[in-house]
């Protein structure tokens, strides 16, 4: 196998275990951690709904990893097209891999055999596997059988989503990483008059600190309702 990685991969600065807010997924955090550790699970997977901070936390893994002088790499199978699985060569070296949304590949036979070959060779390294899907393993429809079984070894966790309470405080939290203030009720306010998944609630948040810059004004209801109507016509 080639030394080098196969692909190189960007940290996104904004996906960090700091700047993600867990609600009552804090003992997945501590999973997470304690896997990056060696002090936990040698592999782990994923699961929930898209939306609900899957990426952010493989992304926060490879970070921590590095953090910690280990070389890890992260793999995001949904923005690739399934052509070449050759880009696992040399993967199998690295310390941490984190592939997410790995229901991608199935019933591609060329990329299920490509990710049971990794996942055998990585694994004979005592390496760290970190997994994500929108689904338990044995949901995905994996054709590999022996690929099937192995995505289930290790920590199986399920992502939760977040109650309302927890939504208005993830906005209270995330608009104060990005040097704004939003009080309980504007956040309230926010989940009943816009789209509740936590990327659009992210996205609407951007927008609503540019538009309080350029006015120089507080967040009130009464200007949350004129920035909403101005973002409704477009």
């Amino acid at each position: 196998m080639p030394e080098q990685l196969p692909l190189h991969f960007e940290f996104r600065a904004n996906q960090t275990f700091d700047n993600f807010f867990p609600g009552t997924n804090q003992e997945i955090i501590t999973h997470l951690q304690n896997c990056i550790a060696g002090v936990g699970e040698q592999q782990i997977f994923l699961w929930g709904k898209a939306g609900q901070g899957k990426s952010h936390l493989l992304q926060a893994c490879c970070r921590e990893a590095q953090n910690q002088n280990h070389n890890s790499f992260y793999f995001d199978f949904s923005t690739l097209t399934l052509s070449d699985p050759a880009i696992f060569n040399g993967l199998d070296d690295c310390e941490l891999v984190c592939l997410d949304n790995i229901e991608q590949i199935a019933g591609n036979a060329a990329w299920e055999q490509a990710v049971f070959n990794f996942f055998n060779q990585h694994r004979d390294y005592s390496h760290k596997l970190i997994l994500s899907a929108v689904a338990a393993p044995n949901d995905i429809a994996i054709q590999l059988p022996d690929l099937k079984t192995r995505l289930s070894w290790g920590l199986t966790l399920k992502i939760q989503a977040l109650a309302d309470i927890d939504r208005i405080a993830a906005l209270i939290f995330k608009a104060g990483q990005m040097g704004f203030e939003i009080s309980p009720q504007a956040g309230n306010f926010l989940l009943t008059h816009s789209d509740r998944d936590l990327p659009s609630l992210w996205d609407l948040l951007e927008k609503l600190d540019r538009a309080s810059l350029v006015a120089k004004r507080k967040l009130t209801i009464p200007f949350l309702k004129q920035i909403l109507n101005e973002i409704n016509k477009y």
